[in-house]
């Protein structure tokens, strides 16, 4: 039997991060779920295509599957947030809600521009991963300021040392907290979470809802919503 939504409720499109599947957004999905959302997550072929091309894959499918005239809010984690930048670069998405980022290469990342060259890096990663850098194949920095209500959340812990010694200052080890930032965001929150599972952090998931919601973070760490 089909869950009936809240009458005010709006659908949120998830978008996961490179050589990633939906299922590594199942937790906030179902978390939405809960909140009374109409998440959409599907997965897409990340390391098929380049930026360009996975925007248009990815993002019109999940689109029809918003009913009409509903909010179009977006989850994104890592490359799923550039992909977002790339299609409303080119695209008007008719009520357009908000947007949370999580751990997005908005300026690149060094990571890439250090391992773009080594033996396996393209097999892994594919066009998508080479232009996710900071050099002038950079997609992301191309892209230009944000003109819609964004907020983005920036991880500070590492389980890839290694990684971590390729990027100056605070990172996540993937993205440097510096490099998440993006002209004309509404909200950015530094938090205690490793790229690879921050979209599984209970108290991310939590300041997503609340942004979602709001149009803005909590203050102070929230209560997490495991059991909800």
């Amino acid at each position: 039997m089909a869950c009936s939504l809240p009458v005010n409720a709006s659908c949120v499109v998830l978008l996961h991060g490179l050589a990633r599947t939906a299922s590594s957004m199942e937790d906030m999905e179902h978390a939405l779920r809960r909140a009374g959302f109409l998440p959409i997550n599907d997965s897409y072929p990340s390391r098929d295509h380049p930026i360009e091309e996975l925007a248009e894959l990815a993002i019109p499918p999940a689109l029809e599957k918003c009913p009409t005239g509903m909010t179009v809010n977006f989850v994104t984690h890592s490359l799923g947030g550039i992909l977002v930048r790339q299609y409303l670069d080119q695209h008007t998405i008719e009520h357009l809600g908000r947007v949370v980022m999580l751990g997005p290469p908005n300026q690149g990342s060094e990571v890439v521009d250090e391992l773009r060259d080594v033996p396996g890096f393209y097999f892994i990663n594919g066009d998508a991963g080479l232009q996710l850098g900071t050099g002038e194949s950079s997609v992301p920095k191309a892209l230009g300021k944000a003109d819609f209500d964004l907020g983005i959340i920036a991880g500070t812990q590492s389980i890839n040392w290694i990684l971590s010694t390729l990027i100056p200052d605070t990172d996540d080890g993937k993205v440097s907290v510096e490099n998440t930032k993006l002209e004309g965001m509404d909200e950015h929150i530094e938090m205690p979470v490793t790229h690879p599972f921050m979209m599984q952090d209970d108290e991310v998931i939590a300041q997503v809802i609340h942004y979602l919601r709001h149009g803005r973070f909590f203050e102070a760490t929230p209560v997490p919503l495991r059991g909800l």
